[in-house]
């Protein structure tokens, strides 16, 4: 490697420890790892904010943002407090119950929308229904992002790593639902058991909260019934734009900021307090940290470690399979998955070419990819985005709080995909 790169991977390891230790605000070591790539000149303005290999993922950004002011104009409705209303009483307030049912829709929503769109709507349910039983709500959003990164690798457009490998490897929607969906179902069921042993000391259940909660008519939550009505149905429209992708082509960013443009447009609520909801802060950390990795991927680091873990196989199927999925679980945990699917693809179609076109290579990498984002607080997008608005809502998760669960979950996920992909594809 040159000593530009040898640099930049100083400066991201620098970066990366400042934001797992605390030491100063993620945002600020975020932004001051990417200025220090732009001054050693690993990545330049061009790459950084133009390039869709190794620059500012805006679809993610502007993704974000549309559904960030979507969530703040239904906040007004009164609609989450309806739902974390009727979600403690259908789980009779008991908390694993409360838990599981949020795991269960969160995982659903993620396969059908994407992991950042869903827990940017579950969040604020969550707040609402931990503060009505007197619960701690940082295992409950810990556990959601968690759900979300495992729903979202059952499609095709549940994570964007999935929309990469489609669009390299020629797979369809239904190759996803065929393929990775069985997996999945079997991981939400075990991630739901998983809860029940890491949160097992967060699950107090108070028999009067309970009734109080069990006595409220959720329906009186709802403030504004018209703005209701008129936000769910731009959300549904958004949602059904999302599904419909492959037909339509409109990027999910794209329908975000369609929706909140109209949604502001047609009602009666104000800029001011559509954009009152926006975590700006995370999306500048996330911007710092696509700069980051993306002076990695100019400056050809993650391409040789990529390269290297492939000629280390020597060309075997099952090695090649398994080290594609704990190296991607590896890396995904560290990086973005994004930038690493997106350099990972032509190595693996290269790879699945030479082994007569050996689909398993490009589902070790989904699931590598997908699963090894819930390792560490910055290893997936939704769970920067649940940090985020735990921070803003007075309840700030650490990122040693979040990876200590993290490593175990997806260690044990990745270690049940290991005998699936054998036993499936290599036997």
């Amino acid at each position: 490697m040159t000593v530009t790169a040898w640099v930049a991977v100083a400066a991201f390891l620098a970066a990366y420890t400042l934001i797992a230790t605390e030491k100063v605000h993620r945002v600020a070591a975020a932004l001051g790892g990417a200025g220090i790539m732009l001054l050693i000149h690993a990545t330049d303005a061009g790459a950084a904010f133009f390039d869709e290999a190794s620059g500012i993922d805006w679809n993610v950004i502007f993704l974000l943002l549309g559904m960030m002011i979507i969530v703040g104009v239904l906040k007004q409705t009164g609609v989450f407090e309806f739902l974390a209303i009727w979600a403690a009483k259908r789980a009779k307030g008991r908390p694993f119950r409360l838990m599981a049912l949020l795991i269960v829709i969160t995982a659903s929503a993620s396969a059908l929308l994407d992991n950042v769109t869903t827990v940017l709507l579950i969040a604020p349910v969550t707040f609402l229904v931990c503060e009505r039983l007197s619960l701690s709500v940082a295992p409950f959003l810990i556990a959601e992002a968690m759900a979300s990164n495992i729903g979202g690798a059952a499609t095709l457009i549940g994570d964007p790593p999935n929309i990469i490998i489609a669009s390299r490897a020629g797979l369809t929607f239904n190759d996803f639902l065929i393929h990775m969906a069985p997996l999945i179902i079997v991981l939400v069921a075990v991630f739901v058991g998983l809860c029940r042993w890491l949160f097992r000391k967060s699950f107090t259940y108070d028999p009067d909260l309970a009734a109080e909660i069990m006595s409220l008519n959720e329906r009186e939550a709802i403030a504004d019934r018209r703005l209701l009505w008129q936000s769910l149905a731009v959300l549904t429209l958004v949602m059904a734009a999302f599904v419909l992708h492959p037909v339509l082509h409109y990027e999910p960013s794209v329908v975000a900021l369609l929706g909140a443009g109209a949604l502001v447009a047609a009602t009666k609520v104000t800029t001011e307090q559509a954009i009152r909801e926006v975590e700006w802060p995370t999306l500048v950390f996330f911007a710092g940290l696509f700069v980051m990795v993306g002076a990695l991927v100019e400056t050809g680091v993650i391409r040789q470690i990529s390269q290297a873990a492939a000629q280390a196989t020597q060309g075997q199927l099952a090695l090649t399979t398994m080290l594609l999925l704990w190296a991607s679980t590896g890396l995904s945990a560290v990086i973005d998955n994004i930038p690493y699917v997106a350099t990972m693809s032509p190595i693996v179609a290269d790879l699945a070419q030479a082994n007569d076109g050996a689909q398993v290579f490009w589902w070790a990498l989904a699931i590598g990819a997908d699963l090894g984002g819930n390792a560490t607080a910055v290893g997936a997008a939704a769970n920067v985005v649940i940090l985020g608005i735990a921070a803003r809502n007075g309840t700030p998760i650490s990122f040693w709080q979040f990876t200590k669960y993290g490593i175990v979950v997806t260690f044990v996920t990745v270690a049940l995909s290991t005998p699936y992909l054998w036993l499936r594809y290599l036997t």
